[in-house]
């Protein structure tokens, strides 16, 4: 038995988890927040059977995406002015984690 962790940007979450569903998997979904760009994200739990992880995976791969995104960037001057200048960042995809479940209850 395996957990499927995975850390979505809510601009794929629907899709992702439309996908999942579509396929009979179980998905508890939690609200969450990146660190980084401190934009939402949505965490899936998934709990599975070992041979079904690759197919959760392929699902989640089609349906999330990465794509570029201007974030303003501080920059301190030699004279301590401070100036932002846009930088282009890579968001969305996907972080996944699979783990090894001793046990599963559900009561």
């Amino acid at each position: 038995m395996k957990l499927v962790l995975a850390i979505i940007s809510n601009d794929d979450a629907g899709k992702v988890s439309k996908a999942l569903v579509k396929e009979n998997f179980f998905v508890t979904k939690l609200a969450t927040t990146g660190g980084f760009l401190l934009t939402g994200n949505t965490t899936f739990l998934i709990g599975t059977n070992d041979e079904k992880v690759i197919r959760i995976i392929e699902i989640i791969e089609e349906h999330s995406k990465t794509r570029s995104k201007l974030v303003p960037n501080s920059i301190v001057s030699e004279f301590g002015m401070f100036s932002s200048l846009p930088v282009e960042v890579k968001v969305g995809g996907a972080t996944v984690f699979v783990m090894n479940v001793e046990q599963f209850l559900k009561i």
